[in-house]
């Protein structure tokens, strides 16, 4: 169960379908929109009623551009989530009703763990970001840093009681419907899954070692890679790589931005600055680029894409952070919103991108000084190259695959 935008959704696909290679019935409970991520996976699909895109493209999803800050956004989108949640519980207690495990992500994780308390029914959490408190880093979603050893864990129990009142509004009359006494202090159920539900996390602990203030049952697997059916690249695509020197893939993914033709213009022209061709995914910003030098594409996958290119400009999102550190290229982190700003921060330690270049802060002349580090300096490409072999060595899928087989 997830929810959220494509990036919350697309590894579930191939975790899922390794689960069913292992003999397990699986169904991916989420959007409408993402039905078509699972086919050919042997994955069934039961969908949630919200349409993500259309919310962020709605006059309230709109209303996300107008706070630049971490915290200024993530309390408008607590509060578009928190209209929203009470419309998707239905069906996920009517998906639960056929199921032996609950398998949560975070955005749903309150009202799954209460789904799965009510029908007697064992659950573990599946997290694509760090997000139990610890004093080693502040929040992910409030784009992480450090605010001090104790800020930082003090700003991680806010915002856990923060996502909690997300929920607060339907977790009453799940409780009730499924026989549940009512949870009357606020962050009891919060404390209740922190003393000892199990949690695995998709991501490598290369690019975030685990916490080490973390309690056990936290765990960190390694990531967990799509589902794709693609042996190869669109015939456009091919032949746009072949017809010259490796380009820079250009994609914000599922953000959406105030103005795109400005954007897309300031991005043509760094890339043309800096002697680069490029692959421009249209995305749900809506890029697009023209002229010989410039593809424009829409989903490609990137496990295919990103091996075959110079460098990858992203938002940082965190599947396509993984996604550009698997194929072992360099990058140039754009940040837009909540967790984006902590995995550019961490693919600037690592080595592999010269440094985080926020979306505000972004000219012609500014990216292309970028670009021309990332793809000139020996160094971002050899530490880029040597974290990807590393990471694609791991097997994230397998530690989930054995730790459900446990629960039978």
């Amino acid at each position: 169960m997830t929810a959220g935008s494509r990036g919350d959704v697309a590894p579930f696909t191939g975790l899922g379908h390794a689960l069913v290679r292992a003999g397990h019935e699986v169904t991916l409970v989420t959007h409408e929109r993402f039905a078509p991520l699972v086919s050919g996976s042997g994955v069934g699909f039961h969908a949630l009623p919200v349409d993500p895109r259309a919310e962020l493209e709605s006059e309230r999803g709109r209303g996300l551009h107008r706070s630049s800050t971490g915290p200024g956004k993530l309390l408008r989108v607590a509060r578009m989530a928190r209209a929203l949640v009470g419309t998707m519980t239905d069906d996920l207690v009517t998906a639960a009703r056929t199921s032996d495990v609950l398998l949560l992500s975070a955005s749903l994780a309150p009202l799954g763990h209460a789904v799965a308390e009510g029908l007697s029914l064992p659950s573990v959490g599946l997290y694509l970001q760090p997000v139990a408190p610890t004093r080693e880093f502040a929040p992910p979603m409030l784009g992480g840093g450090s605010w001090g050893t104790v800020g930082n864990r003090l700003a991680g129990h806010g915002v856990a009681l923060a996502v909690e009142q997300i929920f607060a509004p339907a977790l009453p009359a799940v409780r009730t419907r499924l026989g549940l006494p009512p949870v009357r202090r606020p962050g009891a159920g919060l404390r209740a899954r922190e003393r000892d539900w199990p949690v695995l996390h998709g991501f490598s602990p290369l690019v975030v070692p685990r916490p080490r203030d973390w309690r056990a049952g936290l765990d960190v697997t390694g990531y967990w890679w799509p589902y794709d059916r693609a042996s190869r690249l669109p015939s456009e695509v091919r032949d746009f790589l072949d017809a010259g020197p490796p380009p820079v893939f250009v994609g914000l993914g599922s953000a959406t931005v105030p103005d795109p033709g400005r954007l897309s213009a300031e991005i043509v022209a760094g890339l043309r600055r800096a002697g680069l061709r490029g692959v421009i995914q249209r995305g749900w910003a809506g890029l697009a680029a023209d002229g010989d030098d410039m593809l424009t594409v829409d989903e490609v996958p990137h496990a295919l894409l990103f091996p075959e290119t110079a460098a990858v400009i992203h938002h940082c999102g965190a599947g396509t952070t993984a996604a550009g550190v698997r194929a072992g290229v360099p990058a140039v982190p754009i940040p837009i919103q909540f967790d984006e700003g902590f995995w550019a921060d961490r693919l600037v330690t690592l080595g592999v991108a010269p440094g985080v270049l926020p979306l505000r802060a972004l000219t012609a002349e500014t990216l292309a000084a970028a670009l021309t580090r990332a793809t000139h300096e020996i160094a971002f490409r050899e530490r880029a190259r040597e974290l990807g072999v590393r990471v694609r060595a791991e097997d994230g899928v397998g530690r989930v695959v054995e730790a459900v087989g446990r629960l039978g």
